[in-house]
């Protein structure tokens, strides 16, 4: 994985040492069920994830640059919320973040990175990102960053006692990109 880097934040590979920064969100019952998983029930799983997270190459760890602590993770999987749309090179953006730091811009400016990534490093021409309908953070995480609402399914979440949840699906693609980041350029 490259390691990216914005004004505040990096984002890199996760190491095992990782394992307590992550357990230290992922045990809090307002973050894991906001992504579609249980909060986590021990610092060895959250060393399992972080294990996951190495061996499957398609998550990032978000690392506070000035302090150095790992506060979230944002992914670039190998997902496709509409099969049959099968010719785009395509890719879905997830991610989660510590508590501590919801509010502060941290999430939009480590997504607008990885879409830059991804439209100009791995020319992809599709990037998916989903919600589900009772997280508007993640709402307004997609509006900041410029993506179009496609559609709404219902989902079980395996993670999460195969809870039923509607999913909000939506797209931001290159040519949409190319004009987006003109116009912030041009301001």
């Amino acid at each position: 994985m490259k390691e990216l880097l914005t004004h505040r934040l990096r984002l890199r590979q996760w190491e095992l040492g990782d394992a307590p920064a992550l357990y230290d969100y992922a045990k809090r019952a307002e973050v894991g069920p906001r992504a579609g998983w249980a909060p986590h029930q021990s610092l060895q799983e959250s060393e399992e994830v972080v294990a996951l997270f190495i061996a499957e190459q398609d998550c990032y760890a978000i690392e506070h640059l000035e302090s150095g602590i790992v506060i979230g993770s944002i992914g670039l999987h190998l997902r496709k919320p509409d099969e049959t749309i099968t010719h785009d090179r395509q890719r879905e953006i997830g991610y989660v973040l510590h508590p501590d730091y919801w509010g502060q811009g941290y999430v939009p400016e480590a997504v607008k990175e990885v879409i830059r990534y991804s439209f100009q490093e791995l020319f992809l021409e599709t990037i998916w990102c989903g919600h589900f309908d009772f997280n508007d953070q993640s709402r307004r995480v997609n509006e900041k960053c410029h993506f179009h609402y496609q559609f709404s399914k219902q989902e079980q979440l395996k993670r999460l006692n195969n809870q039923e949840v509607t999913v909000l699906y939506y797209t931001i693609q290159r040519n949409q990109y190319k004009y987006v980041n003109k116009q912030d350029q041009e301001r």
